[in-house]
This record gives structure tokens, C-alpha cells and sequence, in this order.
């Protein structure tokens, strides 16, 4: 490559501007390393000598002072008088003192032993760790004794070289008399020097030889071990005594351990110790002398190198891409566009080179403009084509799966509304024939049966309400405003929540604060909703305690309030509450169950009645709920009650029943053989003797052999379904009348119903008046009826079903277990579904819910769920079987 002059001229400016800085850094570097070195080395002996010193001082003050506070302790100052007499109290007293040197002990590891002697050496009092005897004698006792410090320490050393420290504080007791103290004798307490030798073994650098000496030179502690019990030449302890504490290292060779030279650094301590720390001379001026060379070294290797180096970064960052942009450039005005720079670099060069490149590829797109599209818009054309068909696709699937959704939430009314209405085809077909029995007289009976079906219809038109799906839709629902019973009212709460109270062992009680109005113009059935839900909520939420509601009337509102001693609901969770899916937390939910909707309905209900609901709660303490609801009448005093006496039943009247016979064949066609029965009882009460079909292939064969008059066909059987049946019957010309007898009653239902060929559709429970307006419209009067519902019920026939299906259930039973056991999930949910509706016609409900829930988790395919279910119907046939009980 060629040199350029910009690199000649670059080369002579950068040499000499580095060498010279470099050639006065090395000898400046070289004439004070190895002062540095040994300043370095004195500053780190010294902060290391200085530290250790400081430990050892630290060390030799705890026990000094935990010998003075042991000296002090108000039991060996009890003791200390007893020590002449020989008594009960003094060897209770010596015990308590043992105790005391056992508690120091623990405290401290380090102590050996501790021992209270007399100044004649005669031990008091002796502990030991070992379990030692007491020694007959101290080496250092006559100092001790010759010496007036009250406290002392002394460092002993035995044949093998280890050395021993001993803390000795004198025990004095006061002459009052003659207000001086009195020598007792002396606590020594021999502790193993655990700190002086960790402060002895530790060093600032390798080979440094550590010593602890004695005033005579006889050295107690060493970094190597073979020295201790040696003693260093008078000599050098001169020396040694002379540097103390002068904060410098000093040389000197110590013929008496070694003939090294080394720099020697030393302290006096407490006692007359002194602590020596020192490292050979040769060690510390070999670093020094390689540091010399490596310096020496680096500055020439700098001196020829760093100008080269130099060059070369500023000729490939600076030199070279100008030469690149240069050429490229050159290329360019060749009107060669294919050329391109690097890119790549992040700094100013990179930014150039990129410029330059989008520079190009603008003149680059701009001539091959024209001639894109020329050859690309066909291939535009048919990709827009083709993404407008994507997007088409992408609809059509979105509109697919909100059908799909819209069907699944009809499905999942429908079969809900199956579910429910099922069981109240039984309970509101037995209610209303013993309703309609004269025979019985009894007002408490007459009363509790009327509280039952009138329930049983709250029931019954909340569900109408619920699953009317134009209303869901129009998200709007009508209040019909009619006058309520407020007895009849307040006595349906009360059959419905007291029984729930004393289930939990809760107390319920109403207070009426008179006047009341005796009827208000509301909406019953939404205004029983609201109260229902705010009690069962009291009893769900109340574990011990009760339950209390008070009646107010003033200005013309009804005001509820509902009073429990619950769980209470925080201040933070109270504003949630009465939103849509809130309860107060989520331990509540799976604690206590439910939607967190109730809540929300009744409060919206409330104020769709005229009033508001508000609540106010304690937590642990209880709640609160006023509801107000508006009356819409104005009253007279007649109008009023004004004592719980004037508050009486009244009846409504029942309809009375049609005394009517009918002329005519039917056929039913219905699975259940237990629902075939009963439907039976009802048409006998017209004079009626229907003929049953189990499916509905079984009804198309029938119907198309005998000419019936009506047909009642149930839409959900096996093998073929009502509607599929009432369609090939339409195909097959049969021209009669067909009544669709089922549980899914919604909107959409009941036109899918008429549109395969019904003629009407009747609800399950099916109730007696369209029953019998439908047998009234199809069918030719015979005769008058000679008995009444009542007396079906309490016919031999009646109870004869009902007892055959008592002896049924351990069958229903085995199969169930059987089904389950050999994993045959569509023949257990076709089986559960046949108990259901059985179950629920004859009154018993518990087990009629509990294989209602079993179809249920099988329906949704949940077969890892299902065992509860199977052992909850399992324990419902089995109740009834083992207390026979009675259909409720």
C-alpha cells in the first residue's frame, strides 16, 4: 500500500511528544520505588503492629474488668464473711458462688478456671472447666503479694512452651470502724490466651516472623512455634527496649533465632511485653529490585512501541476511511450505484459513511423508480386481492364464533332452565292437589301449604324473569306495581329464613314498629327478591348470635332494616359491595360461596321500586342494611295496623277446579317411567287414560298406527328426540295436535318448538289451569269430574307408585355405582338424568338435586370431578332408604 504524506507528517509530530514524556516518567519511577516499597512496607507493619496491639489491649480490659465485676458480685460478698464458720448457710453460700464462677464460664470460654484464695494461698472457693483440683500454689504469688495494685495479670509459661495468662483483682471488705479496707484475699481467674495467639499468627506479609517478649527476653507467644520458651541475647533486647514505639522500622539481625537481617518493628505493651514484628531485609529489597526492572522494562517497550501503535489507530480510524470515501466517491461520479461504504462503526465516520450510502441508494431509487412500477403493479394488484380475501375470511370466522357464542349462552340458558323447572313440576302438581282437598281443615295446615305454592310461584316467575332472553338483551325489566299483603309478605320471609336460622342455631326475630300499611303497591316478587336476599345473606355471613329486621312506615316509604351479628365487612370493602361480581374479599368467596351479584340486583331492584338500599358494617362485629322501598298509596286508618294482633292471614282465593270430564285419546311421550306415572294421575282427574311412549321413534310408530286426539311430547328423550319426532310426523301428513311438554321455555325455544310442527307449548311444572284449558281446546267434554286433586293424592294408586319407587332406588343405586366403577360416562349421565326427573315428581329432592348436579359435571365433560357428585347421590338414596323417609 502506498504511503500517504498525511502518515509521513502524522509519524514525525507523534514521536516525539510520546518518547519524551515517557523517558522522564521511567526515571522518576526508578529513583523512588524503592523508598515507596519501604515506606509502603513501614506503613503496613505499623497499622498491622498498632491493630494487633489494640486487639491484645482490648482483650487483657474485658477479662480485667470481668474479674473486677466477679470481685464485686453481691453473692461472693455474702460469702466471704461465712468462710470461718462451718454451718448450713456457708455451704449454701458456697454453692451459690460455684454457680456464679459456672455462669462466667459459660460466658466466656476462655476462662480455665477461677479460683478464691487467701492471702496465705489456701483456696475458698475452686471451679474449673476441667474438673481440676486447685493448685497448692501460684508461681507468681509472691509478686502479687508484694505488689499494692489492686489488679494484676500475669503471663505463665510451662516446660512446653505454652503460656498461660492469669487475672488477679484483690477482695477487700470495709472496716467501718476503722474506715479501711481489709485484704480477704484475691479472685484468679486463669484464662487460655486465645486473641494473643491469633493476633500472634496473623502477619502483613509471608515470612514475617511475630514474637511476644517478656522484660527478661523470654519469649511467651511466636509465630513459629519451635521459639517458644527461647529467650533473645541481652543484646538485642537492649536494642529492642531502645525502638520501642519509635513508629519506624529499624534494621537488625537476631543471632539468637536466626543470622537473617530484618527489619524490625516493635512495641512495649502492658506488663513490660513487648511486641515485635519483623521481616528479612532481602525479602522486602527483592520486590523493590523487581519492580526496578519491570518498570525499566515497560518504559523501553513503551518507547519504541506507543508511537507505532499510535500510528496504526490513527491511519485505520482516521487515514484509511478517507482514502475508502475517496474511491467511492470516485466510483460513484462512474455511475457505478452498486458501490457501498461499512456501516457499521457507531462514531463520525460511520455516521459519514452512512450518509454516503443513503445518499447512493436515493439517486438508486430514484432512476429505478419508473420501472417499479411498471413491473410491480400487477403483483401490488393481486397482493391487495389477496390480503381483501384474508380480511373477508377473518370476518366471516368472527361472525361464526359470535354465533357459535350466542348459541352456547342459549344453550347454557335452556339447559339451566331444564335444570331448575324439573324438580317444580313435581312440587307444584303435589301442592295444588292438597290445596284443592276439602277434607282438610286444619288452618295451620291450610297455611303452610299456601306458603309453599305461593313460594313456589316466586320461584317460578323469577325464573321466567331470569331467562327471558329479550329482556336480557334490552337490558330492561318492567315493575309491575299491584298491591302486596305485607303479612303475607313478611310471613313468607319468615317460613323461608327462620328454618335457615335455626339450622345454624342463630336466632330470627322481627320487630314491627306500628302503624304498618296493611297492603302497598309494589312489585311482589321483586321486592320479596331484594328482602331474601339481604336475610339469607345475614344468616349465610353469621355464625353465632342472630339475625333481627325491623318494619318502619314514614312519609310513604316502607323502610327494612336488617341487623346481624356476622363477620362485618371492612371500610375499604364496603363501597365494592354493591358492584357487579363483588364480594368483600376473596376468603369470603370460598369461605361462604356465591356470585357476588345478589347485591348488585337487589340494590338496582330496590331503586327500581322507588327506594335505595345502604349499608353500614363493622368488621368482627356485625351488619347493617336499610332498604327502602316506595309504597305508591295513600292510606286510611283503616288501612293500618296498629298491634300484632290485627295482623291476621289473608287468604287469596284458590281457583276452583273444573268439574268437567273430557272424551278423547292421548298419548304421552315421556322416558321417565316414574314422570309417566304421575302424568298418568293428573289426565285421570278429566276421566283421561293416556298411552305412553318411552322415546320418540316409539311415538311416531304409535301415533301413525292409532288416531290420537292430542299428543304431549316431551322434547328431550333418548334414542329420538320431541322435536325430531314431531317433525317426521308433520313429513308423514299426521295432521293432529301436538302440545311440546318441556322445561326449556325461553323465546327462541319455543319458536324452534312451533317451527318443527307443535301446536303449543306447555311449561314444565306444567301448571293445572293450561293443562286444562289445552285438554279443553282439543278435546270433547264428557262428563262431570265426581272427585277432586286431593283425592288423588290420597289414593291407593298414588301411594303404590310412590312405594314402587322407594323399591326401585337401591336398583338406581347399583347401576350408578356400576356406571361409574366401568367408567361409562354417557350411560351414568343418561341414568342421572332419568333420577332427576324421577326423584323430583315424587318429592324427594335431595336426591333429585344431588343427580342433577352429577349430569351436570358430565355434561361438561369434568370426569375428574365426578367421584363427589356420584358419593353425594350415593348418600342421598341411602338416607332415604335407611330412615325412609318421606317425599318432602
Amino acid at each position: 500500500m502506498k504511503t500517504s504524506k498525511l502518515s509521513i507528517r502524522l509519524l514525525w509530530y507523534i514521536t516525539p511528544v510520546v518518547i519524551l514524556p515517557l523517558l522522564f516518567l521511567g526515571g522518576f519511577t526508578l529513583t523512588n520505588v524503592t523508598s515507596s516499597s519501604q515506606q509502603q512496607t513501614q506503613l503496613i507493619v505499623s497499622r498491622f503492629v498498632e491493630q494487633q496491639q489494640n486487639k491484645v489491649f482490648h482483650s487483657l480490659n474485658v477479662y480485667h474488668s470481668t474479674t473486677e465485676l466477679l470481685t464485686s458480685s453481691p453473692v461472693l460478698q455474702d460469702f466471704v464473711p461465712e468462710i470461718h464458720q462451718s454451718s448450713d448457710r456457708y455451704t449454701e453460700r458456697l454453692a451459690a458462688l460455684m454457680d456464679v464462677f459456672g455462669s462466667y464460664t459459660q460466658a466466656y470460654p476462655d476462662i480455665l478456671s477461677i479460683n478464691l484464695v487467701s492471702p496465705q494461698q489456701k483456696s475458698y472457693a475452686y471451679f474449673s472447666t476441667k474438673l481440676e483440683s486447685a493448685p497448692q500454689a501460684y508461681p507468681f504469688f509472691e509478686k502479687l503479694s508484694a505488689s499494692s495494685l489492686r489488679r494484676q495479670q500475669f503471663m505463665v509459661q510451662n516446660e512446653r512452651g505454652e503460656t498461660t495468662l492469669y487475672f488477679v483483682q484483690k477482695v477487700f471488705t470495709p472496716d467501718y470502724h476503722l474506715e479501711r479496707p481489709i485484704l480477704l484475699g484475691y479472685v484468679i481467674m486463669r484464662v487460655q490466651p486465645t486473641v494473643l495467639n491469633t493476633a500472634i499468627l496473623e502477619s502483613p506479609y509471608n515470612n514475617t516472623l511475630n514474637l511476644m517478649l517478656t522484660e527478661q527476653g523470654k519469649i511467651l507467644f511466636s509465630s513459629n512455634h519451635a521459639l517458644r520458651g527461647q529467650s533473645i541475647a541481652s543484646e538485642e533486647l537492649r536494642k529492642i527496649s531502645l525502638w520501642a514505639d519509635n513508629g519506624r522500622l529499624n534494621e537488625l539481625a537476631l543471632h539468637s533465632i536466626d543470622h537473617t537481617q530484618r527489619l524490625v518493628y516493635a512495641v512495649q505493651m502492658a506488663g513490660g511485653h513487648y511486641f515485635i514484628t519483623s521481616i528479612p531485609k532481602e525479602l522486602l529489597y527483592e520486590s523493590g529490585k523487581v519492580i526496578s526492572l519491570i518498570t525499566a522494562l515497560i518504559v523501553m517497550i513503551s518507547v519504541i512501541t506507543l508511537p507505532i501503535l499510535i500510528f496504526i489507530v490513527v491511519r485505520n480510524l482516521l487515514l484509511n476511511p478517507i482514502e475508502q470515501l475517496g474511491a467511492a466517491s470516485h466510483r460513484v461520479g462512474e455511475n457505478d450505484l452498486a458501490v457501498r461504504l461499512p456501516d457499521d462503526r457507531k462514531d463520525e465516520v460511520g455516521q459519514l459513511f452512512s450518509d454516503f450510502n443513503h445518499m447512493v441508494n436515493k439517486i438508486y431509487h430514484t432512476q429505478g423508480e419508473l420501472e417499479e412500477y411498471k413491473n410491480t403493479l400487477e403483483q401490488k394488484v393481486e397482493a391487495r386481492t389477496l390480503e381483501l380475501e384474508k380480511t373477508n375470511k377473518a370476518l366471516e370466522l368472527a361472525i361464526e364464533q359470535a354465533e357459535q357464542a350466542n348459541q352456547l349462552k342459549s344453550r347454557f340458558l335452556a339447559n339451566m332452565s331444564h335444570e331448575i323447572r324439573t324438580p317444580l313440576t313435581a312440587i307444584m302438581g303435589f301442592t295444588e292437589q292438597l290445596l284443592d282437598n276439602n277434607k282438610i281443615k286444619e288452618e295451620k295446615v291450610h297455611t303452610q301449604l299456601a306458603t309453599v305454592l305461593r313460594n313456589s310461584r316466586h320461584l317460578l316467575e323469577l325464573i321466567n324473569n331470569i331467562l327471558d332472553l329479550s329482556k336480557i338483551k334490552a337490558e330492561k325489566l318492567d315493575m309491575n306495581h299491584e298491591p302486596v299483603s305485607l303479612y303475607e309478605l313478611l310471613h313468607d320471609l319468615e317460613s323461608i329464613v327462620e328454618p335457615q336460622a335455626q339450622q345454624k342455631q342463630l336466632q330470627f326475630d322481627i320487630d314491627y314498629h306500628f302503624p304498618l300499611p296493611k297492603y302497598l303497591s309494589s312489585d311482589q316478587t321483586r321486592l320479596k327478591q331484594i328482602l331474601l336476599n339481604i336475610l339469607t345473606n345475614a344468616v349465610k355471613f353469621t355464625t353465632q348470635g342472630g339475625v333481627h329486621m325491623s318494619i318502619r312506615y314514614q312519609s310513604g316509604m316502607l323502610e327494612f332494616v336488617v341487623t346481624d351479628t356476622g363477620i362485618g365487612i371492612s371500610d375499604k370493602e364496603l363501597d365494592r359491595i354493591f358492584k357487579p361480581f363483588e364480594q368483600a374479599d376473596a376468603t369470603t368467596t370460598r369461605r361462604f360461596g356465591g356470585s357476588g351479584l345478589g347485591l348488585c340486583i337487589a340494590k338496582n331492584l330496590a331503586q327500581l321500586l322507588g327506594g335505595d338500599i345502604w349499608a353500614q358494617s363493622q368488621q368482627g362485629v356485625g351488619s347493617q342494611f336499610t332498604i327502602h322501598v316506595a309504597c305508591y298509596q295513600q292510606y286510611t286508618e283503616q288501612d293500618y295496623y296498629y298491634d300484632h294482633a290485627q295482623m291476621q292471614p289473608v287468604y287469596s282465593e284458590r281457583p276452583a277446579l273444573s268439574e268437567q270430564r273430557f272424551d278423547g285419546d292421548i298419548l304421552v311421550a315421556e322416558d321417565n317411567k316414574d314422570n309417566q306415572a304421575l302424568i298418568s294421575l293428573l289426565l285421570e282427574r278429566w276421566g283421561i287414560e293416556p298411552d305412553f311412549a318411552n322415546n320418540g321413534a316409539e311415538a311416531v310408530e304409535k301415533a301413525l298406527v292409532k288416531d290420537y286426539q292430542l299428543i304431549l311430547m316431551d322434547m328431550q328423550m333418548p334414542v329420538m328426540g320431541g322435536e325430531e319426532a314431531t317433525k317426521m310426523l308433520r313429513h308423514a301428513a299426521y295432521d293432529g295436535p301436538i302440545i311440546a311438554l318441556t322445561a326449556n321455555v325461553m323465546k327462541h325455544d319455543i319458536e324452534r318448538y312451533l317451527g318443527a310442527g307443535c301446536d303449543k307449548t306447555l311449561g314444565k311444572p306444567i301448571d293445572k289451569q293450561e293443562l286444562e284449558h289445552t285438554l279443553a281446546t282439543y278435546l270433547s267434554i264428557q262428563q262431570e269430574a265426581a272427585s277432586q286433586w286431593d283425592d288423588i293424592l290420597q289414593s291407593e294408586r298414588f301411594l303404590q307408585i310412590n312405594a314402587n319407587y322407594k323399591e326401585k332406588l337401591p336398583e338406581y343405586l347399583d347401576e350408578v355405582l356400576g356406571h361409574h366403577h366401568d367408567g361409562d360416562w354417557e350411560q351414568l349421565q343418561s341414568l342421572a338424568h332419568s333420577i332427576k326427573g324421577s326423584a323430583s315428581c315424587f318429592g324427594f329432592f335431595a336426591i333429585a338435586e344431588a343427580a342433577g348436579e352429577l349430569e351436570q359435571v358430565l355434561r361438561q365433560g369434568h370426569h375428574d370431578s365426578h367421584d363427589y357428585s356420584v358419593l353425594k347421590l350415593e348418600h342421598a338414596i341411602r338416607y332415604v332408604l335407611e330412615q325412609d323417609v318421606e317425599p318432602s
